[in-house]
């Protein structure tokens, strides 16, 4: 008994923990946190301390007058935001199941097809499926992969290849490598582009470690020249943007150019052709596939397919 008191007393000081520490750096104060907590600053200055000698983190650098959070105390507050929100969801899940609803696909996309192929696919699950509960969420592909091994979803949506060894993935269809340029440029009628027509281009590229901008990369050195560089952006979506406000260049595909708005910017394929492959994402140790979910999937990126020469079934 007592035992059992002292763990469930252990995980009662973590979610206070939890709360206290994400509180303080999000309101930027120790006074801000305890008020929003409603708990003195005394008590929320513990409450971070004990979570910091049970994580052997250190999560504030305590040597000025303010709290200022360390590197590994900026790569917590990430996890805890989402372990608390979790936590949040719990009365929801179990009203749910008390009204027997208890069917739930958890689905995460990365954003480069999110609007294009994944919304839709799951509009189309739901229309069939309506008493089965879905969350679509979107995480960049290094995060959504790290979740997919950890179970935190049943599938995921995502560009390929994705290399981990707690995920299996299943190719669903490719899409060509686009130059996308400003309506009006004088590029903008070509019937193809490579990659030194566009060398001396200003050019809108992703941050590294990114998979595009990995692409994106291979195809200069490939030819073997330098591209001229305006911005990075941490997202296709925003490299699209940039280009439709006029400021440069860049390589993406139809899919994620298709969000920017097509009457603003122009696409000329890429020559030597290349492909980017989009497909599904599964835990390792999942237990069941949501078949009619992939179904769905199928059919919408057949809808794709036949409405394009840039898109084609993996």
């Amino acid at each position: 008994m007592l035992s059992t008191l002292a763990k469930y007393g252990i995980i009662e000081m973590n979610i206070k923990g939890l709360r206290a520490f994400t509180a303080t750096l999000s309101e930027g104060s120790l006074v801000a946190a305890s008020e929003r907590l409603h708990l003195s600053q005394p008590a929320v200055s513990r409450l971070i301390s004990g979570l910091e000698a049970e994580l052997k983190l250190k999560l504030f650098d305590r040597s000025g007058r303010a709290l200022t959070p360390t590197p590994e105390g900026l790569a917590f507050y990430r996890e805890a935001g989402r372990i608390l929100d979790n936590l949040d969801e719990v009365p929801r899940i179990a009203a749910e199941i008390r009204a027997g609803r208890t069917e739930t696909l958890r689905v995460v996309t990365m954003p480069r097809i999110a609007h294009s192929l994944s919304v839709p696919a799951v509009a189309k699950f739901l229309k069939t499926n309506p008493e089965t509960n879905v969350s679509l969420d979107v995480r960049a592909r290094r995060e959504a992969g790290k979740w997919l091994a950890g179970r935190e979803y049943d599938i995921g949506i995502g560009a390929l290849p994705v290399d981990h060894p707690g995920i299996a993935t299943k190719p669903l269809l490719r899409v060509r490598a686009q130059v996308v340029l400003p309506k009006e440029h004088p590029l903008a009628d070509r019937n193809e582009l490579n990659a030194r027509d566009i060398a001396q281009e200003p050019i809108i590229r992703l941050m590294h470690g990114l998979l595009l901008r990995d692409q994106l990369d291979d195809i200069f050195r490939s030819a073997g020249v330098t591209p001229r560089q305006t911005c990075e952006v941490a997202a296709s979506q925003l490299a699209c943007s940039l280009v439709a406000e006029g400021v440069g260049l860049t390589i993406a595909d139809e899919l994620v150019a298709a969000q920017t708005g097509l009457e603003r910017i122009a696409l000329v394929p890429i020559v030597p052709e290349r492909w980017m492959t989009f497909g599904l994402l599964f835990p390792i140790s999942r237990r069941k596939t949501p078949n009619e979910f992939e179904t769905a999937l199928s059919e919408v990126a057949r809808e794709l397919v036949d409405q394009s020469p840039t898109l084609e079934l993996a």
